[in-house]
């Protein structure tokens, strides 16, 4: 049996699945580490430490396809975007890597825009706004901020696209990752030249731009002795973290929509055809499926909005499981309660970091019940802000899927079915990017033809909630109020900040 491996580069941990050709998982495994904030808005990791995690986990799957007599096909990889990698001209990593989440550009953003001759120039250029999480910041911090070590600068590496030079000796970033750099021409899939000169950015630390599904290398002599994995065998280039998302949850043919509830909230929507959406207030990025793109929208509190409402609100012996209980007696609309879930600020469609959470029609009438639920309809009306920007956009929504750790909540699967007036599937297998890049794995060594393919043969729906019409009415009813608010109280939230 013939068997593959996705590895996740995550910002928590490297987690890493194992697949037979069929897609059942046969084994996982996973190493955390933990994120340094060595100042106010600063997160940055030691890419060591992915490293070290990436060898811990390979050695316990290879352990595992062994034990099952197995012979393994390929390797590839999902892993977080934006975050920046520096090597010098000997390979060695020169300062701690600045992560996708890390605050501390926004003059760099500015800088750029003005740079470029603006914001509509820049989606222009890339089909993206400058947000502090984007690369291209991180590099104009980097020369700004710390000249000697930007001077040593040789190479510039996305996290997964480390870890595959580690195993392979070969340099190069997939498309759909490179799309996070703010550096791309997204349309035409190339580093943008033009936009590089402007802003100061030598082409050359950049590395050679591979197709998600392409083959970047093989293992290594030296990389097959640290983690038990055969020199030689296929290394496949992999994809952004929510590329790979959609790719291991059937999400790659123009029409579909999923929904991602972890600790942040995401809409992905593939499309046929490169078009920005004016002001940048959706991403526009390349998919992992060859020659697609996807349009994504982020909140920066979704689930997390329901943890905190429970860590920090509600007594101790409630659970989600009490809370989803609870949440299932309230009607829909929590009697008129509108949570506003801007714990964070927010990404879509507003980028406002000064933004902040509300609840909005308060009464003698709401218990905590009331409340949790308004957080839930809170943030799915927040992520049918992005669903709305993505018709708008000219897509034609036909298929809704609900992933994460929030959505496997019924009573919440039932709120985004009523909210989005679209039927929500959900999923036999959920393993998230690992998945998809155990997917892209296969696509390149042949298994499949292609993530189309692959999808149709092995994605499978276990069951699907449909919108019910009376629910539907009256958020609809709700979310025009909601959608007012942030407008009304965005002065008052800048205020809150000088």
């Amino acid at each position: 049996m013939e068997y593959l491996i996705g590895l996740d580069i995550g910002t928590s941990a490297v987690k890493g699945i194992l697949i037979d050709k069929k897609g059942n998982l046969e084994g996982e495994a996973s190493s955390s580490y933990s994120v340094s904030n060595p100042k106010a808005g600063w997160s940055e990791q030691d890419p060591e430490d992915w490293w070290q995690a990436t060898i811990e986990v390979l050695k316990e799957l290879q352990s595992i396809a062994s034990n099952k007599s197995g012979d393994l096909a390929a390797i590839s990889f999902s892993g977080q975007m934006h975050s920046s990698v520096f090597l010098d001209k000997d390979n060695n990593v020169i300062r701690p890597a600045i992560l996708w989440s890390d605050t501390r550009t926004s003059a760099e953003c500015r800088e750029i825009e003005d740079l470029v001759g603006g914001r509509d120039q820049l989606v222009e250029m890339t089909g993206n706004k400058a947000l502090e999480g984007f690369t291209a910041p991180k590099v104009l911090w980097l020369k700004n901020n710390e000249p000697e070590n930007y001077k040593k600068v040789e190479s510039l590496l996305l996290p997964k696209d480390f870890i595959r030079f580690r195993l392979t000796d070969e340099k190069a970033m997939d498309l759909s990752d490179a799309a996070g750099t703010l550096m791309l021409d997204v349309k035409n899939k190339r580093w943008h030249k033009g936009l590089l000169k402007k802003i100061g950015i030598d082409e050359g630390i950049l590395p050679p731009l591979l197709e998600s599904t392409a083959v970047a290398g093989e293992i290594t002599k030296k990389a097959s002795k640290l983690t038990g994995i055969a020199e030689g065998t296929p290394i496949v280039a992999g994809g952004a973290d929510n590329a790979c998302g959609a790719a291991g949850s059937g999400m790659v043919e123009e029409g579909q929509v999923m929904v991602s509830i972890g600790s942040s909230g995401v809409i992905l929507a593939p499309a046929d055809k490169y078009q920005a959406v004016p002001e940048g207030k959706l991403h526009m990025f390349n998919h992992s499926a060859k020659g697609k793109y996807y349009y994504m929208g982020v909140m920066l509190a979704a689930g997390q909005a329901l943890s905190w409402y429970l860590d920090n609100v509600l007594p101790e012996d409630w659970d989600y499981e009490k809370l989803n209980a609870e949440t299932t007696k309230i009607p829909a609309g929590s009697e008129n309660l509108i949570f506003l879930p801007y714990l964070n600020g927010e990404r879509t469609p507003h980028a406002d970091a000064s933004a902040r959470a509300v609840f909005f029609g308060l009464s003698a009438l709401h218990d905590r019940a009331h409340m949790a639920r308004a957080v839930m309809e809170g943030v799915t009306f927040g992520l049918r802000d992005s669903l709305e920007l993505i018709k708008e956009n000219g897509i034609d929504i036909k298929t809704v899927r609900a992933t994460g750790g929030g959505a496997k909540s019924r009573v919440w699967q039932q709120i985004i079915a009523d909210v989005f007036n679209t039927p929500v599937e959900i999923l036999e297998i959920e393993e998230g990017p690992a998945y998809g890049a155990a997917l892209i794995a296969g696509v390149g060594v042949n298994i499949y033809s292609n993530l189309e393919e692959a999808n149709q043969k092995l994605i499978k729906v276990k069951k699907v909630i449909e919108p019910d019409p009376e629910r539907t009415k009256k958020y609809n009813e709700l979310y025009h109020i909601y959608k007012d608010l942030y407008p009304t109280l965005k002065d008052n939230y800048k205020s809150l900040t000088v």
